[in-house]
């Protein structure tokens, strides 16, 4: 992928961009809700692609009448969560975009995940390696569609905003880019214009 000149830096969400974490999310989810007197179907879950943790549990919490015991469900989630890990798959289009621009820009990660998830799915992804920061939800006050995760990235990479390009997946993510002053390519697109399923690796 070519990259306009002015660009000296590279910003990936994780889950859903750079690795195809949103089936095993969904099953996570849906186990633990069960228990909580909440059952979300996968429709419900894409139309929420994106959120951050605490913002799904509010959702939650209003959709079905229930009240949360946070703490609990963060837990049993990533428990169930990372007992699937091993069975994640990096989005190939979106990771090689990585990969070529290794060592040439300053790569950055910046998720709503937990940094636990986050790291963990980049290594079993094989793709930790290439990042020069890795920025979750532990290092901001606001999740996305606030713009601090882009933020924190690029001054951890030592960028201005606008010399950084972002590669997204949600609705979310993009307007967060946009508020941080950033461009940004809406992976979806990507996918769509080179023909690729996003569950493939290829």
């Amino acid at each position: 992928m070519l990259i306009p000149d002015h660009i000296q830096g590279l910003i990936f969400d994780c889950d859903g961009t750079l690795v195809d974490t949103l089936p095993l999310y969904e099953r996570a989810w849906a186990m633990t809700l069960r228990d909580f007197g909440a059952d979300p179907d996968a429709e419900w879950f894409r139309a929420r692609s994106g959120y951050s943790e605490h913002l799904l549990m509010d959702d939650v919490d209003s959709h079905f009448g229930v009240t949360l015991p946070r703490p609990d469900v963060l837990r049993l989630t990533r428990e169930n969560l990372k007992a699937n890990l091993h069975t994640l798959q990096e989005i190939s289009a979106v990771a090689a975009i990585a990969r070529q621009h290794h060592g040439r820009l300053k790569l950055a990660v910046a998720s709503s995940g937990s940094a636990s998830i986050v790291n963990a799915s980049l290594r079993v992804a094989g793709l930790a390696s290439l990042f020069d920061t890795v920025v979750t939800i532990e290092d901001v006050t606001h999740a996305k569609p606030a713009p601090d995760l882009f933020l924190e990235a690029a001054a951890r990479l030592g960028l201005h905003p606008a010399a950084c390009l972002v590669f997204e997946d949600s609705p979310q993510g993009l307007e967060a880019a946009d508020r941080a002053g950033m461009n940004a390519v809406d992976i979806n697109s990507l996918l769509v214009s080179q023909n690729i399923d996003r569950n493939v690796k290829t």
